[in-house]
């Protein structure tokens, strides 16, 4: 009948307690108990008092081998069930691989030291017993002790484990909570500025009609300017004086050093005589002292008429900058216009001209990139003439320096230590020799950028014969094209007049259009700003909350720090135990005996 029952309930999945209490189950009601175990998902509690399951020692293996498999129970009670030793071993081994069981009863039963032994070295892999009732079973005290403190490392662990769930059960809500508050935001800016997208779509495709009618009327305008030819004369004339004016300041610059080459021998004879002279000039100091203070103030009037000089070139150089500027800008205009109408007027020519035409349009390039490479090169010697400017500059004030202490060491030294006069002018002859070192650097410095300046002076020369040479025939060429073009600017002027009366309509229209623009470009910077707010609000919510999960993550990793530590602690334990139990068992007198037959 119980076999009938069980195997029943094995699909049942209502029942939650079965009370079979003193029904004197055997050897068919253990294995289907076992069966029972493991297919049945839904008995929570099962009683087993005075069944005697313990005598059949091959049923109750099935059963323990079914609450092995089992994952669901979780209360057993086998009071009063005859469970030896072995069964209490064959129970250990179902324990280390059950994973439900919280409460079990094996009260009444011949346990005895082996199978408690056992159910203690089971405890070390089970984590989830909570309850187990030794009581009436053999078991001496120690064993006892051990479990019940197995027992109670286990309740600390669940409890640990059922607050660490509902706390990550309650912040995995609450961070749901934010994604689903965080979308419906994003949703919300998404339709924002969906809209706004729309707005400016309409408001791009109404400019960019307007833009092209502009074009339209610029379009017609650029070959009206094609007229500028003309001024291309004027401005290689521009560029033939600015060129002497770049030859007149090569000319001042090599007037200024060679200048600078005489002051610097002029500096070398007198160290010389001064050599010359060092023995005698204990009593002629303050003499030359007086003769040096008068060189140097003609050194002083020589430094601030360089001075002048040097503002004044930086001024001609800035008016030919300007010049050299304004010329290029003209040029391109007008290499710009030229090509537009030489293009309008290719098709009219025949097949042989289009080769002229794409000479013309390569000389015009290299007009364009020489011309480039002269203002390029222009200011890169204008940036060499300061800095030279600006060492001279500091060499005169090291200059001024030095003659000053000069002169304080020298009446010091009148005064107080004559004696050492001799030393102290072979420490000056040797400081004025290493300064005429550094001015026979720089000189050298100064003559080889002179010489490249040179010889970039005679590259640009060069290339301006040939730029000539180009603008002559450009010049035939343009005087040609002029007759014709004189005779199309007098109709083009008409339409000038009307094409200028159009642009200002036009003009008035696209000013009221940028206006409203500027009233839409205002409101889209305003929720622009709103949305950074925004941004910048969830931001910070997501950094607090990130802070206090990292925080809880913290303490998760302390407490599982510390069952680590309490296992181990409890594994210790287990071994002194153990080992104190194997050696009560081997001292006490009932110790190993040899079995008797």
């Amino acid at each position: 009948g119980v076999k009938l029952l069980l195997n029943g309930l094995c699909s049942n999945t209502t029942v939650k307690s079965l009370d079979l209490k003193g029904n004197n189950l055997r050897t068919v009601g253990a294995e289907a108990l076992g069966k029972l175990l493991r297919e049945n998902q839904s008995i929570r509690s099962l009683i087993l008092e005075w069944n005697s399951l313990g005598v059949w020692e091959e049923g109750f293996s099935f059963f323990c081998q079914g609450l092995a498999a089992n994952n669901f129970l979780q209360r057993l009670d086998l009071r009063n069930n005859q469970i030896n030793h072995q069964g209490a071993g064959e129970l250990a081994m179902a324990l280390k691989r059950n994973a439900s069981l919280q409460e079990l009863d094996l009260r009444w039963n011949n346990i005895g030291l082996l199978g408690g032994r056992a159910l203690l070295n089971c405890l070390h892999s089970n984590k989830t017993l909570k309850k187990l009732e030794l009581a009436g079973n053999n078991v001496p005290s120690d064993i006892l002790k051990a479990v019940e403190q197995a027992l109670d490392h286990n309740q600390d662990r669940q409890t640990i484990l059922s607050e660490t769930h509902s706390r990550t059960h309650v912040l995995s809500k609450e961070v749901l909570s934010l994604k689903n508050e965080k979308a419906k935001q994003f949703l919300d800016l998404m339709d924002t500025i969906d809209k706004q997208r729309e707005e400016i779509t309409r408001s791009s495709r109404m400019s960019t009609a307007r833009v092209s009618q502009l074009q339209e009327a610029l379009d017609e305008q650029h070959s009206i300017m094609n007229s500028l030819k003309a001024k291309l004369q004027m401005t290689e004339a521009a560029l033939a004086l600015a060129e002497q004016k770049v030859h007149n300041l090569g000319e001042l610059v090599s007037a200024m050093k060679q200048e600078q080459t005489s002051v610097a021998e002029r500096h070398l004879k007198e160290l010389q005589q001064q050599k010359q002279e060092g023995a005698d000039r204990e009593g002629k100091l303050f003499r030359e002292l007086s003769a040096a203070s008068e060189k140097n103030l003609l050194l002083r009037n020589q430094v601030d008429e360089l001075e002048k000089k040097c503002t004044v070139q930086q001024d001609q150089l800035f008016h030919v900058k300007q010049d050299l500027t304004n010329t290029t800008a003209e040029l391109k205009l007008r290499a710009v216009q030229a090509e537009e109408r030489l293009e309008v007027e290719k098709k009219k020519f025949k097949q042989s001209l289009e080769d002229m035409e794409s000479l013309r349009l390569k000389e015009v390039d290299r007009m364009t990139q020489h011309v480039e490479a002269s203002e390029r090169s222009l200011q890169e010697r204008i940036q060499r003439l300061e800095a030279i400017r600006i060492a001279l500059e500091e060499e005169l004030s090291q200059v001024r320096a030095a003659a000053l202490t000069e002169r304080g060491q020298a009446e010091e030294e009148l005064i107080k230590l004559r004696n050492q006069a001799r030393l102290e002018e072979q420490q000056r002859l040797e400081q004025l020799q290493e300064k005429l070192r550094l001015m026979t650097e720089l000189r050298d410095e100064a003559q080889n950028c002179y010489l490249r300046q040179k010889q970039v002076v005679g590259e640009v020369q060069a290339k301006a014969n040939q730029l000539s040479l180009h603008a002559d025939g450009l010049r035939r060429q343009i005087e040609e094209l002029q007759q014709d073009l004189n005779i199309k600017e007098q109709e083009k002027v008409t339409e000038v007049n009307k094409v200028k009366v159009e642009l200002q309509e036009q003009i008035g229209h696209l000013q009221a259009e940028r206006t409203a623009q500027e009233g839409l470009r205002e409101k889209i910077a305003a929720l622009e700003r709103q949305l950074k707010a925004l941004s910048s609000n969830h931001r910070e919510t997501l950094l607090d909350k990130e802070g206090e999960i990292s925080m809880l993550l913290e303490r998760l990793r302390m407490k599982e720090a510390e069952i680590s530590r309490m296992r181990e602690e409890e594994a210790q334990r287990a071994s002194f135990l153990q080992n104190a139990i194997m050696a009560y068992v081997q001292g006490s007198p009932l110790g190993p005996v040899s079995p008797r037959k």
